[in-house]
């Protein structure tokens, strides 16, 4: 075999196991095995898992913070403003250099695979997806990268957009981004939904839109995608992103539109970390929370995953990376701390978010990719409460991260 990976402590497991792999394969996993690789990894009892999956991101946007203005009112709608005159002078090195260097943190934190948005407006045009499929090809070997079309200005109150979006596609998006709720009317955030599904049939594309990312209970485009999902029979095939509204929703139109979300099979993104500190900027005391309602899309059996979205611009000015760091607030924020739940934010980072990208080969079994972390934990709980150190990470069968180290006491 190529590698073997001894003593590894694997999820719901008793006892330790040997993983082998061969071709990028895992090609066993047995209590023992006998035979040999040319390098072999001591797990030593530590945690080991499928490498993590960023659901969520905005590469394009990465690491502006400090060559910008402050975002002041800490609002969405200034995030966004403040962008326009950066987005206007993006070159392709600038984008490679920002993305690349959030690529390699994820990279180092467990994650070897990331879906991001990329603006595609009459702004910037298609510089940003330009930047961002260099970073992608430069970074292939330890990263894949999903590249997602994203009209955040608007397609109909865009014009030249429409077009931008089809360019898009062509030049080697993925997927079909949407962004309903920032158009001025109803009526054009209905034909923003049927533009980008005009799209995604033309290619046999996925849908993956920011979706109703507003404190505001008026915004229901929620349903809107849910309708033309099932229209087009694109079920399983798309990602609702954010939907912060259908926290403000009364409860007997939330259970509503959660019906139709489960009923078109479409897949949920919360994304706590940029919304906690985005939405209810104007609430005095109580100050909502910004995160969609994730334990009833849950009891419903709807997919929920949750992303880092954004690191270090205006939008967000923190992040790392480290999709644990992320699971630890989205912990916090939905309330997820009784043991089972515990393990279900941990699903989101790996089963969960597997299921939304339609990997067909991820898992640690015999048979499927061999893109794996060893973790200096032993639990699930520790691994999220600690964020300890990715000991190894290893994509295709190559180790390509290792972060040991020593912490030391000394009295």
């Amino acid at each position: 075999m190529d590698l073997i990976i001894r003593n590894a402590k694997l999820r719901n497991k008793e006892d330790l196991w040997d993983i082998g792999i061969e071709k990028g394969k895992i090609k066993a996993i047995a209590n023992h095995l006998e035979a040999k690789a040319a390098e072999e990894i001591d797990a030593n009892g530590k945690l080991t898992v499928p490498s993590f999956i960023d659901p969520h991101i905005h590469l394009d946007k990465v690491n502006i913070v400090e060559v910008v203005r402050p975002n002041v009112t800490g609002t969405l709608k200034e995030a966004i403003e403040i962008i326009w005159d950066k987005k206007a002078r993006y070159t392709i090195e600038d984008i490679v250099e920002r993305s690349g260097d959030v690529i390699k943190r994820g990279v180092l934190n467990g994650t070897t695979r990331m879906r991001t948005h990329v603006d595609v407006d009459t702004i910037g045009g298609l510089k940003p997806l330009e930047g961002v499929i260099a970073a992608k090809n430069k970074f292939k070997d330890i990263m894949d990268v999903e590249t997602i079309a994203f009209p955040q200005e608007g397609i109909i109150k865009d014009p030249g957009c429409e077009k931008l979006m089809w360019e898009a596609m062509e030049m080697g998006a993925e997927i079909v981004g949407g962004m309903p709720a920032n158009e001025n009317t109803p009526d054009d955030s209905r034909k923003h939904v049927e533009i980008c599904f005009d799209i995604a049939e033309k290619y046999n594309a996925d849908v993956d839109m920011h979706v109703d990312e507003t404190d505001d209970p008026f915004y229901r485009t929620l349903e809107i995608v849910a309708d033309e999902t099932i229209k087009r029979g694109w079920q399983g095939r798309v990602t609702a992103g954010h939907t912060c509204a259908l926290a403000a929703y009364d409860d007997h139109y939330a259970g509503y539109v959660i019906e139709k979300v489960k009923k078109a099979g479409i897949n949920m993104i919360t994304n706590p970390v940029t919304n906690l500190v985005l939405q209810g900027r104007n609430d005095k005391q109580p100050i909502r929370r910004g995160i969609t309602r994730v334990k009833e899309l849950l009891a419903a059996g709807v997919t929920v995953s949750f992303g880092q979205d954004c690191i270090k611009d205006t939008f967000y000015p923190f992040g790392s990376a480290d999709m644990l760091q992320v699971a630890l607030v989205t912990a916090h924020a939905a309330q997820m701390t009784l043991p089972h739940e515990i393990e279900k934010v941990f699903d989101m980072i790996t089963c969960d978010a597997a299921k939304i990208l339609r990997l067909e080969n991820y898992g640690l079994e015999e048979g499927k990719d061999a893109d794996i972390v060893i973790l200096d934990a032993l639990t699930i709980n520790d691994a999220i409460r600690l964020q300890p150190a990715r000991l190894y990470v290893i994509k295709g069968g190559k180790v390509i991260a290792k972060n040991a180290y020593k912490r030391e006491l000394t009295i």
